[in-house]
C-alpha cells in the first residue's frame, strides 16, 4: 500500500504524544522516521514504532529527556541523553557541533547514552545544510547482531558510519551505511514481508551462508521479532575491511565517548556517536575549493558506466526516493502496516483514519 507521508507521520506523531512523550517530541519522532522510509531507508522509518513503543513502555527509552552537556569547550563537547529519543538528542548534538564548528573552525561532539538514532545520514544532512563537512561514527551499545570477519560469533553492532560533504550550489554528497552487510532493520524489513535480503549476508552458526531472516530472529512466527531468538548473526560488509571499521566505531562512538560496547555482557541499549564536523574555510580558500570538488565531481559523474548501469554520487538515490515517494505515497508491506495499527490501538488510534 502507499501512505501519504505527512498522514503517516500524524499517526506516528499522536501514537508518541499519546504514549507519554511531548507535542514537540512525537512531532520529531514521526517526522525523523517518516524522513527515513521517504529516503529509501525503511529499515530505520516507521517500522521501527512497535519497538520504540516497547522501548518507552519498559524504561528502556525515557520521554522528553534534556540532553546534558557534561564536558564544554571551545572546539569540543561532550553530551549525554540520558537515554532519551535519539530524534532529540541526535539534533541537539549535531546544532551544538555545527555551532562550535562556525566559531571555531573545527569541532568535536561525543554523544552517548542516547536512544536509537534512526538514520545517521540525517545528522550529515543537517551538517550539510549548514555548510559544514561532517563525519559520523556510532555504535550500539547492548547489540550484539554482526560476526567479524573469520567468525560466525556475534561481536559488534551494526556500527553506522555517515560522513556529507556540501557542494555550493548544489545537492551535498551525503555516505551513509552500517558496517554490516545489511542492517538489522533491513532483516526485520524481510522478515515481515518487505524487500527480501542479499544472498550470503547472514551467516549460521555452522558457518553456512544465508538470506532467511529466520537464522537471525528464529522461527518468524507471528508479527514479533526478538534477535536474541536466533542462532545466527550478520556477516559484516566488505569481508576484512568492514570488520575493520565496525571495530573502529565500537571504539570510538562506545568506548571513547562512554556510551558502552555492544559487549561483553548485559548492556543497556542506547547508540553512541563521535561526530567531526569542519568548516571549508578553515581549510583555506573556500572558492578553490568549490572549485576543486565541481572539478572532481564532473571527472567522477564522467566515469562510462557499466552497461545498464549508472553512476551515482552517494546520496542521489536516496533524494530519488524521496522525490518519489513525496509524489506517490510511501510504501508500506501489509505486515508492517498490521503491526502499526497495532501500536496504535491501546492509545485509541485508528491508522486507517490517517490514510486519507
Amino acid at each position: 500500500m502507499q501512505i501519504a507521508a505527512a498522514g503517516l507521520t500524524a499517526y506516528v506523531r499522536d501514537i508518541f504524544s499519546r504514549a507519554g512523550c511531548s507535542e514537540a517530541e512525537a512531532e520529531r519522532i514521526g517526522r525523523y522516521l517518516v524522513a527515513a522510509n521517504l529516503t529509501g531507508h525503511d529499515s530505520h522509518g516507521v517500522i521501527r514504532v512497535p519497538r520504540y513503543v516497547s522501548w518507552l513502555k519498559e524504561g528502556e527509552v525515557e520521554a522528553d529527556r534534556t540532553p546534558e552537556v557534561v564536558t564544554d569547550g571551545p572546539a569540543f563537547a561532550l553530551v549525554d541523553a540520558h537515554y532519551g529519543f535519539g530524534q532529540t538528542a541526535g539534533p541537539f548534538a549535531t546544532e551544538l557541533g555545527i555551532r562550535k564548528a562556525r566559531e571555531n573552525g573545527v569541532a568535536i561532539v561525543a554523544l552517548r547514552h542516547a536512544g536509537h538514532l534512526g538514520r545517521i545520514g540525517e545528522w550529515a544532512e543537517q551538517a550539510a545544510a549548514a555548510g559544514l563537512v561532517s563525519v559520523h561514527f556510532v555504535n550500539v551499545a547492548g547489540s550484539l547482531l554482526v560476526a567479524p570477519f573469520g567468525s560466525v560469533d556475534r561481536r559488534f553492532s551494526t556500527a553506522p558510519f555517515a560522513a556529507g560533504f556540501p557542494v555550493a550550489g548544489a545537492e551535498p554528497v551525503i555516505l551513509d551505511f552500517a558496517t554490516s552487510a545489511v542492517a538489522e532493520g533491513k532483516v526485520l524489513v524481510a522478515s515481515q514481508g518487505g524487500k527480501a535480503l542479499p544472498d550470503g549476508v547472514l551467516i549460521e552458526p555452522d558457518g553456512r551462508l544465508s538470506a532467511d531472516p529466520a537464522t537471525l530472529y528464529g522461527p518468524l512466527d507471528g508479527p514479533e521479532r526478538d534477535n536474541l531468538k536466533g542462532a545466527g548473526a550478520i556477516r559484516a560488509f566488505g569481508e576484512h575491511k568492514g570488520s575493520g571499521l565496525a571495530l573502529l566505531c565500537e571504539l570510538l562512538a562506545g568506548a571513547l565517548t562512554g556510551s558502552g560496547t555492544a559487549g561483553p555482557g548485559a548492556r543497556r541499549f542506547c547508540n553512541g556517536m563521535l561526530s567531526l564536523y569542519m568548516t571549508p574555510e578553515a581549510f583555506g580558500s573556500e572558492d578553490a575549493m568549490v572549485r576543486e570538488t565541481r572539478a572532481y565531481l564532473d571527472f567522477f559523474k564522467g566515469a562510462r558506466p557499466v552497461p545498464g548501469g549508472e553512476v551515482l554520487l552517494p546520496g542521489e538515490p536516496e533524494r530519488r526516493t524521496r522525490a518519489q515517494r513525496l509524489a506517490e505515497g510511501v510504501p508500506l508491506p501489509d505486515p508492517v502496516w498490521e503491526t502499526l495499527l497495532a501500536a496504535g490501538r491501546p492509545f485509541g488510534l485508528d491508522g486507517e483514519a490517517y490514510r486519507g
